[in-house]
Formats: C-alpha cells, sequence, structure tokens
C-alpha cells in the first residue's frame, strides 16, 4: 500500500487470510476437524494515520532485505550525568564492559560463580519465602497439567493468573504503558530516533545479553529518559522451568550488567515469555524486582501484537496490524489503561512500530491516547524506576508477595476479541495473543517477552484453558 499520510482519514487496509503465510509445522498443530481453507477471511482494518515514510506492508516479511543498520544522531559520553535523575551518578567508563566479567551470551549462566553465589545468599537473606514447588517441565501447560490447574501456583501462562505485585495494566483509561522487548538491537536506533521526534518515552525490557553486546546504544535510551528494565541475562528459556539457582543467575546479571552500563540498577523486571508463578515471582522481590506482565483479558487473549514473530515467517505484517486493532477495541471495554507487548529486537517489529502503530495511536483522537513509559503510567517520577534513585518513603521496595493470592475471574462480557478456530499467531510458548489463539515465536538469540489487566480464579476456568490447549492442537515449544 501507499505509505502516504492521511491525517484524521481513514486508510483502509484489505487484509488476506492471517494464516495464508503459516509455518506447515503450525498447520499440523491444527485439530482434525480445522483447516487452513475453513477459516474465516479477516476483516480490514482501519488507520487514522501511517508515516510518509513508512515501509509498504507488502515487504515487511521474514524474507525482507536487511536495511542498513541505523545510527542515532548522537550517542552519550562517559562522565555523562543524568540529570533529569534525583541523585543518580554519571555514566560508567563502556572500557569497563569486558566480556570476559560476564556469562556466555543468550546462554543461562553457570550457578558457581562468586557473583551468583552471592546472590543466592541474599534471596535467602530476604525474609521472602520462595514457594518449595519444582520447575515446570518443557512444553508449557500441555505438559504440565497439575500445574496449570493448580491455583496456589499462580502460573500466569496457564489461566492468566496475577497477584497484587504484578503490574498489568495502567490505572488511567485510554493510557498505554509503551513497552519494546529484548533489545538493545541493531535496528532500536530506528525506534529511538522516532520516539524521539514525537517527545514519546518508553519502558525498554532488556536482555542482559544484548546490553553487553551494544552497551552504547543502551545508554542512549537511558540518556534519553526511557524506562529501562530487566529481561533476564539470556532469554534462553521460560523462567519456571528453571531452578531457584539458574532464575537467581538469569535476573542477577541482567542487573548487573544495566548498572555496570548505566550506574543504576532497575527494580522491574519482565519474565521472558510472560513465563511467571509464584516461585519466579517470590524470586524477583527478593532480588528487588517487581514483575511488570501485559495486559490479558480472558485466558486465551492477551494485549501482544505478534510482532516479534513476523521475523520468523509465522505471522504477517497485516495480521500484526489486525491485532492492534482488536487491542484498542478491547482497551476501549476497560475502565483502565492497558500495557502492550511489541519489540526491538528485529527490523520488522521496528518497521511495523513507526511506520504503522504509533503513527495511528498518536493520530486517534476518539478516544485521546497517551502513551507513557510504565514507570510514568503509574504515576511515578523516573527516579523511582532504580534502585538508587528510588524514593522508598514514597514508594517502598517489593518485600513480599501479598498474602491475598486468590485471583480475580476475568470477565468475558464485552470483549471483541477475535479467535480464529484456535490457531496460533504469535508464539512458541503458548502465550496467548490478542486474537485469543497462541503462537509461534521462532525465537534466535533473543526472545520475546514478557502481564494482565485481569486475572483468572477458578479452577474450572484454568481447566478449561488447558483441555482447550490440548483439542486445538496449542503445542508449546518453550
Amino acid at each position: 500500500m501507499s505509505a502516504s499520510i492521511f491525517q484524521l482519514a481513514i486508510i483502509t487496509i484489505l487484509l488476506s487470510s492471517p494464516w495464508a503465510n503459516a509455518q506447515s509445522s503450525q498447520s499440523s498443530q491444527l485439530s482434525s476437524s480445522t483447516s487452513l481453507s475453513s477459516l474465516p477471511p479477516a476483516p480490514s482494518v482501519s488507520f487514522v494515520s501511517v508515516n510518509p515514510t513508512a515501509v509498504p506492508l507488502s515487504r515487511i516479511g521474514a524474507t525482507e532485505p536487511a536495511s542498513p543498520t541505523p545510527t542515532l544522531a548522537s550517542t552519550p559520553t562517559s562522565g555523562s550525568v543524568p540529570t533529569f535523575l534525583p541523585n543518580a551518578p554519571p555514566l560508567p567508563p563502556l572500557s569497563s564492559i569486558v566480556a570476559s566479567k560476564y556469562p556466555k551470551l543468550d546462554t543461562i549462566p553457570p550457578i558457581d560463580s562468586p557473583e551468583v553465589q552471592q546472590w543466592i545468599a541474599e534471596v535467602q537473606a530476604s525474609g521472602i519465602q520462595i514457594p518449595s514447588f519444582s520447575p515446570t517441565v518443557a512444553g508449557g501447560c500441555p505438559t504440565n497439567p497439575q500445574a496449570a490447574t493448580d491455583p496456589s501456583r499462580c502460573w500466569w501462562t496457564c489461566g492468566g493468573c496475577v497477584r497484587d505485585t504484578d503490574i498489568s495494566s495502567c490505572p488511567t483509561k485510554d493510557t498505554w504503558g509503551l513497552t519494546y522487548d529484548d533489545g538493545p538491537a541493531y535496528y532500536t536506533p530506528n525506534l529511538l530516533n522516532y520516539l524521539d521526534e514525537h517527545s514519546l518515552k518508553s519502558t525498554f525490557f532488556v536482555i542482559g545479553s544484548r546490553a553487553a553486546s551494544l552497551p552504547a546504544l543502551l545508554q542512549s535510551e537511558y540518556m534519553a529518559e526511557h524506562h529501562i528494565s530487566v529481561h533476564t541475562w539470556s532469554h534462553a528459556a521460560p523462567l519456571t522451568t528453571l531452578s531457584n539457582e539458574q532464575i537467581i543467575a538469569e535476573l542477577g546479571w541482567c542487573k548487573k550488567i544495566i548498572k555496570d552500563v548505566l550506574g543504576v540498577t532497575p527494580n522491574t523486571m519482565r519474565p521472558p515469555y510472560g513465563d511467571i508463578d509464584d516461585r519466579v515471582r517470590a524470586i524477583s522481590l527478593a532480588m528487588g524486582l517487581r514483575p511488570i506482565m501485559w495486559t490479558r483479558i480472558s485466558p486465551a487473549a492477551t494485549f501482544d501484537t505478534g510482532d516479534f514473530s513476523i521475523h520468523a515467517g509465522t505471522i504477517s505484517a497485516a495480521q500484526v496490524l489486525l491485532n492492534w486493532q482488536y487491542i484498542l477495541g478491547n482497551a476501549s471495554t476497560l475502565n483502565t489503561g492497558f500495557i502492550v507487548l511489541e519489540h526491538d529486537l528485529f527490523q520488522q517489529s521496528v518497521e511495523i512500530a513507526t511506520g504503522y502503530i504509533l503513527p495511528d495511536a498518536l493520530a486517534r483522537t476518539s478516544p485521546k491516547l497517551t502513551l507513557q513509559p510504565v514507570i510514568t503510567c503509574l504515576n511515578q517520577p523516573l527516579g523511582n524506576a532504580y534502585i538508587e534513585t528510588n524514593d522508598n518513603t514514597t514508594n517502598p521496595p517489593p518485600v513480599t508477595i501479598r498474602p491475598s493470592s486468590k485471583c480475580s475471574n476475568l470477565s468475558h462480557a464485552t470483549f471483541t476479541t477475535k479467535t480464529y478456530a484456535g490457531v496460533g499467531t504469535g508464539h512458541s510458548s503458548g502465550r496467548p495473543t490478542a486474537t485469543g489463539a497462541t503462537g509461534n515465536n521462532g525465537n534466535t538469540t533473543g526472545g520475546n517477552q514478557s502481564g494482565g489487566a485481569s486475572s483468572l480464579q477458578s479452577l474450572p476456568d484454568m481447566v478449561i484453558f488447558v483441555l482447550l490447549s490440548l483439542i486445538a492442537g496449542l503445542a508449546v515449544v518453550f
């Protein structure tokens, strides 16, 4: 389609079937009663505005040639002082970031290092009790039926259970908690430039291995007053599948590299694939990290654009935009704001964000959306996003999971979510998407990310969710 801009006009993009380009492996996951030809055609998507320099949708896909790596107009220098954060230290010198000081990239860190042993001791001394249930096994809900239906575990992946300590929405209606996962990456500068041009700030969930590879880019994000948060060292496995010590190593090394690069330590995290239960929560809180998820409106529908999977060829750019329209429709039914899952790891996800989703969001007037980083949408100053600059008197650090552990019901009354016969669109973790289905992640070096506006209480609902996953063939390949 043409990339010309039509402010306050409607651009209609006719979408082909969202499943036409699905991988054969995904097709094999369909139940015997479902076929690609039986799926209903996708409706059209309307946009208020498109970036005039947007890459045409027909070119955004897995076979798209790599564009030249962009650069930032300027980068901060060592010793620069972040004046926007009270009492923040100067930026550390990048010469101090030496590969030999850190674990192997994109690999679960060993647990026998002096650093990890110290973090283990600190967790043990935190006073927070870590639940004793065993890690889950690879495969998600279908391969862990007992854990999936255990309400005491509060496993977000299987039904959407959240605790009071989880951040899963913004309190003010029509406020979008803007987040991007898995960077910093080679096309992140394009996103940063666009955000800067439009005076927008975001939350970036940083993978430690990416920070170690591109520390100057992480400093640029931070000095541009974006909110930096933890997204594990490697993103190599869902956290519920790891041992306590491995979880500590993943979170600890990510905290450390961010502190080494920026001089400050985040006090929030997002679990890879959104995979969190009470054991992972307790360890995170004991390490001073409060979980930030993305909005979830039912056991099978979350505010996930599916943008991560364009690169893998398991979803089309047009389907991502359809997911975005569904997210907006569902957001209008909420009494709160919302948080959406997007990524800056790949060229395609950045092109969709800067070419289509962000311009559309900014141009909408009915309702007008307020785009903010999560810390800001929570009505807190940016300084409260970091351990060193947090005001502990007004924003006490998390110390324990609240004993009120019942998960509230996910209402199904007013949703406009569309479900296409249980077929997945986005993520191999089996994480539900905005269309009410699961998807295929195709994770390579990075991953996906990372709660919900609502949570699941009843055991029957969770049983139904697991059974539907099995019947529809939503095999979860973490």
